[in-house]
């Protein structure tokens, strides 16, 4: 598995559902890597630079 140069924020507070979405895409060998976020304002905080992770360029938001 090769991963390109995109992450993928992950929003979503339910635990089990963040990680039956992560399984999914190792079983389709999509090998980017993922930042969860509980909810919108953690993610905004990622997205701006606030929160104690940060959201590196380019990225994907999946949303629940």
């Amino acid at each position: 598995m090769e991963a390109n140069g995109v992450t993928l924020l992950l929003v979503e507070d339910d635990l089990v559902d963040a990680e039956a979405i992560q399984r999914a895409f190792r079983q389709q060998r999509i090998a980017n890597p993922f930042v969860l976020a509980l909810d919108g304002v953690e993610a905004l905080a990622a997205l701006k630079g606030e929160g104690p992770v940060v959201v590196p360029h380019p990225y994907i938001v999946l949303l629940d």
